[in-house]
């Protein structure tokens, strides 16, 4: 399967070409027809070079401006498409940001109401910053971003929801594979390299979950799968916890790094 990029710019240049082809075209119909309404009593050699001159002055003018025009609109829909990425893309990971991710999780929610949403938490990573600095700290989360996405699925969907929390949503597993998913993130995310010193230093994340196989709002699952992340970091971070949603029990939890 072609990459969405590169689908994107052979669409557009197609976009170009059929616009140049089909505009000079309608050019030479309507100049031929004038041509031949207008001058068809001059008859014989006089209507040969009309209709001539009626088909290649279109066809020597069209095509440029075709072309030219065609170019411009496919700048501004590569703009458009540019602009529209960035302000769905978490700049420091490339995840969806907090937004786009609540949307497109929404959407999907209303389609398919089957599937799993993880919230995970970069365990102490307050910690990062405070020893090796924000730049580090940086760098710790395009790690952890990588190797998050290194484990999904096509079709899945991991966005940034806020400092150093990433949600993922797997449409169509049941709760033994979202929990295998999230453990293999987790491992991921063990094994990923970061040295900001130098010195490799591990990191590590928690991560919370719930199932469901019935309609369910986002809302409510992100609560759900966010209190099973606090769960598991109050029982030693660095763990998994998934649940299903029809069977989990309301828990006040205390938050912490």
């Amino acid at each position: 399967m072609m990459p969405s990029k590169t689908m994107t710019a052979l669409q557009s240049w197609s976009s170009v070409g059929r616009w140049t082809v089909f505009g000079t075209l309608a050019c030479v119909l309507v100049s031929v027809a004038f041509n031949a309404v207008f001058f068809g009593d001059l008859g014989g050699q006089p209507l040969r070079r009309s209709l001539i001159s009626a088909t290649v002055l279109p066809i020597l003018l069209g095509v440029p401006f075709f072309v030219y025009t065609g170019l411009r609109v496919r700048g501004l829909t590569i703009t458009n498409l540019r602009l529209g990425l960035v302000a769905r893309t978490d700049s420091l990971t490339a995840c969806l940001n907090r937004g786009a991710f609540t949307a497109r999780v929404t959407t999907q929610l209303a389609r398919r109401p089957r599937g799993a949403l993880l919230m995970i938490d970069a365990d102490n990573f307050k910690s990062i910053n405070d020893v090796y600095g924000h730049d580090a700290g940086d760098e710790a989360l395009t790690i952890i971003a990588r190797a998050i996405r290194t484990i999904l699925r096509a079709g899945d969907l991991v966005g940034r929801m806020g400092g150093e929390e990433f949600g993922v949503y797997l449409p169509e597993v049941d709760q033994k594979s979202a929990e295998a998913i999230a453990e293999r993130i987790r491992r991921s995310v063990n094994l990923a390299g970061f040295s900001p010193d130098g010195v490799l230093r591990p990191l590590a994340v928690s991560i919370g979950g719930v199932a469901f196989d019935s309609p369910a709002s986002f809302s409510e699952l992100f609560r759900i799968a966010d209190q099973r992340l606090y769960g598991a970091k109050q029982n030693g971070r660095n763990r998994v916890t998934v649940v299903h949603r029809d069977d989990h029990p309301n828990l006040a939890l205390k938050r912490s790094a």
